[in-house]
């Protein structure tokens, strides 16, 4: 008998209406509900002041944390436009802020270059909202207009008069939809502020988190040097030397697309590449990332073979020409072809040749004009390479040995009896004093003990090869059982704490 109540038929099928298609699946339009789509509401909106920015309209942005995580940001850009829309019959701000996919990035002449691509930040915004407050400063009126949950009851209208230009947008996120959180962290905002402040040489953001209203607190971003100075900042809150005293810049520009870099190796064995495409961050990299990659490459190793430091069939990896570097490569184009809308890699094809010409002409050339400091690199490369070769070969020595080796166990460590992992726990002390006594005090059963003696290695600020090759380091390796580098596999730990 079929049970009628799972009938599947058209009066199951939905349509959603206008914001209700963001209320009911936020997740699709912010990424999640948890504090990383309630900071994508910020994003949005200042995404917004930026692009009016880089149309060459707005010099300041100020964004500030009111009381009750409320979001303020105001820019001096011309304003959204407030006409009626001829289509819509409603003000043009209106439809901005009600309706999905309707913005001034969509080839209509508004906007050259633009972060916001899909035309659903703004809207977005307000339908994830408790409240937003919109207010429009024309040069001669001030429009204002309030949702809620993206909806509103009174069209904008005019309030007061202006000599201003700009645009104000006032949000509570919703606690109905961001139901861990709807507080702002202060740290994780200023360090996409400044971000935006570094991509965007001489912009200048204003950010003040006023929650504490006896206390207010907050920082000026404004950065004349752009990148360069990205760079430099980077190395000084990492605390490591640069290898060279100025950071390396070019830049180049064909038709709408222009693309620049700014890179500085230091005295560390870790890069850190970041990327962006129209102001936005995407950590996953993408085409104007792997140009860079590949020209960074083909010129050290050219450089190399120019100047008689490499032989014919001698080549430097990806990896060894990236040892100790950082880089910001940071691209604008018309159309960004982002994949999602939380836009975390840049998908067009034809940036990868443009970033890839421009770095390895204009690279090539600064490694001529600057032998010392191409020397450096070049050198940093070749050790980066003979370490790796070294722990390669130590690896395999390594996994010969556990193989012969496979059955036993360091000398000095004292193992439990217990074989199933969760309930067992290894101490390691200092030493074979320290093992006496804590070897008298355990419970066999269940506790491991490992003494140690002599200086342990820093593995963080240490090649690969060392690692691997450390004799101090071997018994912990063996203890634990997961192996390690590429043969790491923690399920075969052997201790659960």
């Amino acid at each position: 008998m079929v049970d009628k109540q799972n009938d599947y038929n058209e009066n199951q099928i939905q349509v959603l209406e206008g914001l209700e298609a963001v209320r009911k699946r936020p997740g699709m339009y912010i990424g999640s509900t948890g504090p990383k789509g309630l900071h994508h509401l910020v994003y949005e909106i200042v995404d917004n002041a930026i692009d009016e920015a880089l149309a060459g309209y707005c010099t300041e942005i100020e964004v500030e944390i009111l009381p009750g995580d409320i979001i303020r940001v105001t820019d001096n850009g011309r304003g959204i436009p407030t006409g009626i829309h001829p289509k819509e019959k409603i003000s043009a701000a209106t439809v901005v802020y009600t309706i999905l996919h309707a913005g001034g990035k969509f080839g209509g002449g508004g906007y050259k270059v633009a972060g916001g691509l899909h035309g659903v930040g703004a809207s977005v915004v307000n339908a994830l909202s408790e409240y937003l407050e919109l207010t429009v400063y024309d040069g001669t009126h001030i429009h204002f207009q309030r949702f809620d949950r993206g909806n509103y009851s009174e069209p904008l209208k005019i309030i007061g008069d202006t000599d201003k230009t700009g645009t104000s947008v006032l949000f509570k996120p919703d606690p109905e939809i961001f139901q861990e959180t709807t507080v702002f962290d202060y740290e994780t905002l200023l360090k996409r502020l400044r971000e935006q402040a570094f991509l965007n040489a001489g912009i200048k953001i204003i950010f003040t988190d006023k929650r504490n209203e006896s206390e207010p607190v907050g920082e000026t971003l404004h950065y004349e040097g752009g990148i360069r100075q990205f760079v430099e900042h980077i190395h000084k809150t990492r605390g490591v030397t640069p290898l060279s005293e100025e950071v390396i810049y070019v830049n180049g520009m064909e038709g709408d697309t222009f693309a620049e870099i700014a890179l500085q190796y230091n005295d560390t064995y870790n890069d850190l590449i970041l990327s962006f495409a129209n102001n936005i961050h995407t950590p996953d990299g993408g085409t104007h990332e792997t140009g860079f990659k590949n020209a960074l490459t083909k010129v050290i190793n050219n450089y190399g073979k120019k100047f008689g430091y490499l032989k014919d069939d001698d080549k430097l990896l990806g990896d060894d020409v990236r040892e100790g570097l950082t880089a910001i490569v940071s691209v604008k184009l018309t159309n960004c072809e982002f994949e999602g809308q939380t836009k975390g890699r840049l998908g067009n094809p034809e940036v990868r040749p443009f970033v890839d010409k421009i770095v390895t002409e204009k690279l090539m050339n600064y490694f001529e004009e600057n032998p010392t400091v191409a020397k450096a690199i070049f050198d940093k490369s070749v050790q980066a390479q003979k370490a790796r070769e070294a722990a390669k070969k130590a690896r395999e020595l390594t996994r010969r040995k556990s193989a012969l080796e496979s059955s036993s166990l360091p000398g000095k460590l004292a193992d439990c009896s217990e074989r199933d992992a969760s309930l067992t726990e290894i101490y390691i002390v200092e030493g074979d004093s320290a093992g006496g006594s804590a070897k008298e005090g355990r419970d066999r059963k269940y506790q491991a003990i490992l003494p140690l003696w002599g200086k342990m290695l820093n593995v963080e600020k240490a090649r690969i090869d060392k690692v691997y090759g450390y004799e101090k380091l071997k018994p912990v390796v063996t203890a634990l059982g997961t192996s390690i580098g590429e043969d790491f596999d923690l399920t075969t730990l052997r201790y659960g704490k």
